[in-house]
C-alpha cells in the first residue's frame, strides 16, 4: 500500500533473526532492519514495551507482531509472492516441507540455545553439564536431516525453500558455537551449499552494516 511503513525486522547480527534477514534477501522483500544490542531485554529495556518476550526476532508488519523465526521467514516468501521459496500444499512434499520447517527451531535450534546459556554464557555456574547434554542431544537429532538428504541436494520439492533457510541456519549456527564436530561431511556439503548462495552472504552483510551503522558489534555469538 503507497504510503504504508515498510516492514521491519528487530534482531541482533547472527542470531535467529538470520533466518528472517536470509528470507528476505532470497525473496527481494523490502525489510527495514532495527539492529538491537544482545541481550536486548537488558541492553535495551524499552524493547520489552514492543515484545514482552525480550527476544529476537521480531517483526512489525502493520498491525501484525511476529516472534518465530521460522514463522517470519516463511511469511516473508508468501508477502513477496516468492513462490520457489515455498512448497504449496498441492505439492507432494507439501508435509515434509512443514514438518523440516518447524523441526529447525523446536528441534534443531532448542538444545543449540540451551547449551549456549549453560556451557558458554554462563560458564563456571556449575551447569557445563547440562549444556553439553544439550549438544550432545542436537547432535542426535541432526539425523533426520542427514537421512532426508541421502539421495537429495534440497530438503524438499527439489529445489531451496524456506526448509533449508530454516535448518541451514541451525547447521551454520552449530559451526560458530563450536558444535561443528556433530555435522557428517554430507551435512557439511549441504550447509557449504546453503552459505554460498548470494542470498546467505548478503543477508550476513546486510545485519553487519546496520549493526555497524548502529554503533553495536559483531554477531552474537
Amino acid at each position: 500500500m503507497e504510503g504504508a511503513a515498510k516492514p521491519k525486522l528487530y534482531t541482533c547480527a547472527g542470531s535467529r533473526g538470520l533466518r528472517a534477514t536470509w528470507a528476505a534477501e532470497e525473496a527481494g522483500f523490502d525489510l527495514e532492519l532495527k539492529m538491537l544490542p544482545f541481550p536486548p531485554r537488558f541492553e535495551w529495556p524499552e524493547y520489552l514495551e514492543l515484545n514482552p518476550l525480550g527476544t529476537v526476532p521480531l517483526l512489525v508488519d502493520g498491525e501484525s507482531r511476529m516472534t518465530e523465526s521460522c514463522a517470519i521467514a516463511h511469511y516473508v516468501a508468501l508477502r513477496s509472492d516468492a513462490a520457489q521459496l515455498v512448497v504449496g500444499p498441492q505439492e507432494s512434499d507439501f508435509a515434509a516441507y512443514l514438518d523440516f520447517t518447524y523441526h529447525a527451531d523446536a528441534t534443531l535450534t532448542f538444545p543449540q540455545t540451551v547449551y549456549l546459556r549453560f556451557a558458554r554464557f554462563e560458564k563456571g555456574k556449575g551447569l557445563e553439564e547440562a549444556g553439553l547434554a544439550y549438544a550432545r542431544w542436537f547432535g542426535a537429532r541432526l539425523a533426520k536431516v542427514e537421512q532426508r538428504l541421502e539421495d537429495r541436494d534440497f530438503l524438499c520439492a527439489d529445489r531451496f525453500t524456506v526448509a533449508d533457510i530454516c535448518v541451514g541456519y541451525a547447521l551454520y549456527l552449530a559451526r560458530r558455537i563450536g558444535l561443528e564436530d556433530h555435522l557428517t561431511p554430507r551435512l557439511v556439503q549441504y550447509v557449504d551449499r546453503l552459505t554460498d548462495r548470494k542470498g546467505f552472504k548478503a543477508a550476513v552483510a546486510r545485519e553487519a552494516a546496520a549493526a555497524q551503522a548502529a554503533g553495536l558489534g559483531g554477531a552474537v555469538v
